[in-house]
């Protein structure tokens, strides 16, 4: 059981934990057995802001610790939830209209494709092409952004198998997280409803909270490999450059632990919610990400190739967590960090 507590004790887990985490195991690697945990996930697990952000990031943890498959798919789930709870005005008959159903949070821009509203509140269809959709092909709704005809990014729920909607077969040749596909969805004047007003989704507080989900995961993974390391150490009696590395990927994680920790303390008190509040999760995150990093190579220098070509597990869970933690965006992320130190964010050293 992981938890980011400085005394190595984590928080009780909510009735009906251990069997969803077997349940968990059992369907690792595969995205559609992991969606059908999401329902039960969404009925345990409460949302950050709520008072038990501590308890809701460990346990996103244990599931990246379990498997980072199952783990990258069930997050966006809870995490349109999470969106939907904090809507300034009643979201409920959104998800009672989808009750049971999986739900994906398609937020990414890119380049060469826009995705575009129009219409009034009551009747509004998007039309164009929303790129880097993960799992579109198997969700049944989504949280959606998209420009309106006041250059402004909005949220809507939409149905991923109305009419209007098509998911573009399109390459995927990833090895890491090589099941969780992730493309290109086409919309066709899709009807959608409404969830907030402009620019909401983006300046609400919970889209800085979120992605520090997202860094519990990483930090989940990230404690799976320390687990082989230490399972290694336990086969034959570890050098001194082996107990060098385990104990160079403990501290690490140790210490991300510590700052995931205090963060959750933080935005259960009221805290990362004003202007800063996302160079702040920025710095949180980039702390996780440097800390996985740091695990990653140690497991790879302590390890050599052995595990990485015969333990299937092993492989695909480094495979998965390389992948995954490409969602930050490093050095632009420390620009942001750098932006918000100037602008006042205040720093421990300041």
């Amino acid at each position: 059981m992981v938890t980011f507590s400085s005394d190595c004790r984590a928080t009780p887990r909510p009735l009906g934990w251990d069997d969803l985490c077997r349940d968990a195991h059992h369907a690792a690697g595969d995205p559609s057995e992991a969606l059908k945990l999401a329902p039960r996930l969404g009925s345990l697990l409460p949302h950050p802001g709520s008072g038990r952000t501590g308890e809701l990031w460990e346990c996103m943890a244990e599931l990246g610790a379990i498997d980072l498959t199952v783990a990258r798919t069930v997050e966006p789930h809870l995490d349109a939830f999470a969106i939907l709870s904090q809507a300034p005005e009643p979201a409920s008959e959104i998800v009672e209209g989808a009750a049971g159903a999986a739900w994906g949070v398609f937020a990414a821009e890119g380049p060469d494709a826009r995705l575009e509203a129009s219409g009034p509140d009551t009747d509004v269809r998007l039309t164009g092409r929303k790129p880097w959709c993960s799992l579109a092909g198997i969700l049944d709704r989504a949280l959606v952004t998209a420009w309106t005809s006041n250059g402004s990014r909005r949220l809507f729920a939409v149905n991923l198998h109305g009419d209007g909607v098509r998911v573009v077969d399109a390459p995927w040749v990833s090895r890491g997280l090589a099941s969780v596909v992730s493309t290109p969805v086409d919309f066709d004047g899709a009807p959608a409803i409404v969830v907030g007003p402009e620019d909401w989704y983006l300046r609400r507080p919970g889209f800085a909270w979120g992605g520090l989900g997202v860094a519990a995961v990483w930090w989940g993974g990230a404690a799976g490999v320390v687990r082989t390391m230490l399972e290694s150490a336990k086969q034959r009696k570890p050098d001194d450059v082996a107990r060098m590395l385990l104990g160079q990927a403990d501290a690490a994680l140790h210490a991300a632990a510590s700052v995931l920790h205090n963060a959750a303390y933080a935005i259960d008190a009221g805290g990362l919610r004003d202007k800063h509040a996302w160079p702040a999760t920025l710095r949180i995150r980039h702390i996780v990400h440097d800390a996985c990093e740091v695990v990653l190579r140690s497991a790879a220098h302590g390890l050599g190739p052995g595990p990485l070509t015969h333990n299937e597990e092993h492989a695909r869970r480094v495979s998965d967590l390389e992948l995954y933690l490409r969602q930050h965006k490093a050095e632009r992320d420390a620009v942001a960090i750098g932006d918000g130190v100037l602008t006042g964010m205040g720093a421990t050293w300041s």
